[in-house]
């Protein structure tokens, strides 16, 4: 038992704890720049948005369909995957609507707590769609991380920071619940085709149906508020940086999510909060809490410990053979350090 505990600051380990962070940052950045155009510029469009991130992964990864052959090409996809895509763009963006749009009707406590639903969402549809099986320390490592959230949401309540009610808790602790199953859906959606298909399939259907459903919802909801805008070189510029931010987040993803899994990305995002707190504190005046340091590393702790030990794939069973169960691709690097010791064990 001794020799496990390097395990859990081996390479691959602490390669994954550094694609999370980055992950982090990129969420830390959007947030960032929609609560200075919230509170600096009152901008609250949430919609126009995720809009210009959909049309800049339509520019990219769309085109990039557009311009290949055979069965991979855009025109090969849709006549056989149209209308999976359709509700796949229509999770993800309902997700994020929902989620930003909760903040005017409930807490930032709620929303933080509430959150964290998409996390159990997110392992069970693992468990049912892609055969994830999980071991105890993954169930504790998730336990960890939660309590990590609670730490932080407990130190916003000393700081002051969850004062504000909103208009009306219900409906937006609802939409908070609504908009993080609809993330978990995404997610796993994302995990399958990122690893059963590609990458470039999944973020150029994405951005086209992703285009289309926010595009229509933007002219039905939020058209009067983006007329409302004052526009100056500020302004536009919080818009480019959002819109980067979220673009590197949806582009990058994936690739953290192959080598992975969705579930122990979800964990490693759980800090984005966080920094957005810390960078809060010289921008807009928020109280420092030691609580905030804890809760990081408590959050840390518990992905360290998830990431620590590979989950297991059951493969689905074919007619009446039972069913396999067999390493999956989940921490893939860490599963392949696993195999060089047990050689390197039975050599020696």
């Amino acid at each position: 038992m001794l020799f496990r505990f390097p395990s859990l600051f081996s390479r691959n380990i602490l390669k994954t704890i550094a694609l999370g962070q980055i992950l982090s940052l990129c969420i830390c950045g959007t947030a960032i720049t929609s609560q200075y155009l919230a509170e600096k510029y009152e901008v609250n469009t949430p919609m126009l948005q995720s809009f210009i991130n959909y049309c800049l992964l339509f520019l990219v990864y769309t085109v990039m369909l557009a311009f290949q052959s055979g069965p991979d090409s855009l025109l090969h996809i849709l006549k056989r995957k149209w209308w999976k895509y359709i509700l796949l763009g229509l999770a993800d963006v309902e997700a994020n609507y929902l989620i930003v749009k909760a903040y005017q009707y409930t807490t930032l406590t709620s929303v933080q707590l509430l959150d964290c639903f998409g996390i159990p969402v997110l392992m069970a549809l693992s468990w049912f769609i892609l055969y994830a099986r999980y071991r105890v320390i993954h169930f504790v490592a998730v336990a960890i991380c939660l309590l990590g959230v609670g730490t932080m949401v407990g130190a916003d309540i000393l700081a002051k920071r969850s004062d504000n009610s909103g208009s009306d808790v219900l409906i937006g602790d609802i939409f908070v619940l609504v908009g993080a199953s609809l993330y978990a859906i995404s997610n796993v959606c994302e995990e399958y085709i990122v690893k059963k298909l590609s990458r470039q399939e999944f973020l150029g259907m994405l951005g086209l149906f992703g285009t289309i459903i926010s595009g229509i919802q933007l002219l039905l909801m939020e058209y009067k508020n983006i007329a409302s805008i004052h526009w100056d070189w500020k302004i536009a510029l919080l818009f480019v940086a959002f819109a980067l931010c979220m673009f590197c987040l949806y582009s990058f993803m994936p690739l953290v999510i192959k080598v992975t899994s969705a579930t122990s990305v979800n964990l490693g995002i759980l800090t984005s909060d966080l920094y957005s707190l810390f960078f809060g504190l010289f921008l807009f005046g928020y109280t420092f809490s030691g609580l905030y340091i804890l809760s990081f590393a408590v959050i840390m702790v518990g992905f360290i410990l998830y990431c620590s030990t590979p989950t297991r794939t059951a493969e689905p069973a074919e007619s009446s053979v039972p069913p396999v169960t067999s390493i999956g691709i989940d921490n893939l690097g860490l599963k392949l350090e696993e195999n060089l010791q047990e050689t390197h064990s039975a050599f020696l």
